[in-house]
């Protein structure tokens, strides 16, 4: 199948900021974080006819197998006295990795809330603030800290979604 240049630069152009914040995360450096983006944007373009439903969230699953999977062959090349720990998920993936990665996922989810938002979520649901101790520290009503909660965790669940995170 011929790659449709197009297609590649459209992708890229609309979607590889996030994919490069997001990878830039994990990566030991800005070239590797490109050289996954590249990975990721070409194994999309290959099922392009295939996929059903968000773009976006099928980029961002595929960035992470992608990651995981460099790590995996990073760590096959290495003996496994000297990688220490194994995730039983798969050989090869050091623990805390998929952690890491989810973490990464939910920072970049919560920076695309609003501001308001974000910030009930962040005193309720990181920090263990009542709703009281919320609406107190951000100077506003109990009432607008349970709707900003309720709207922002449906934004929030939206956004995850589109970023292909499974719930």
């Amino acid at each position: 199948m011929p790659l449709d240049a197009q297609v590649v630069s459209d992708i890229y152009r609309d979607h590889g900021d996030a994919l490069r914040r997001f990878v830039l995360r994990v990566a030991n450096d800005r070239d590797e974080a490109d050289d996954v983006v590249q990975e990721t944007v070409l194994k999309v373009w290959k099922t392009a006819p295939e996929l059903t439903g968000s773009l976006r969230s099928y980029l961002f699953a595929t960035a992470r197998n992608v990651i995981i999977d460099r790590h995996r062959r990073a760590a096959a090349r290495i003996s496994a006295t000297a990688l220490g720990a194994q995730d039983p998920e798969g050989p090869g993936v050091p623990v805390g990795m998929e952690a890491v990665l989810d973490r990464i996922l939910m920072e970049e989810a919560l920076l695309r809330l609003t501001l308001e938002h974000r910030q009930v979520v962040i005193h309720m649901h990181y920090l263990g603030s009542t709703v009281a101790q919320t609406a107190s520290s951000l100077g506003i009503p109990q009432g607008t800290v349970k709707s900003r909660a309720y709207y922002a965790m449906r934004a929030l669940r939206g956004i995850l979604a589109e970023m292909g995170v499974e719930q």
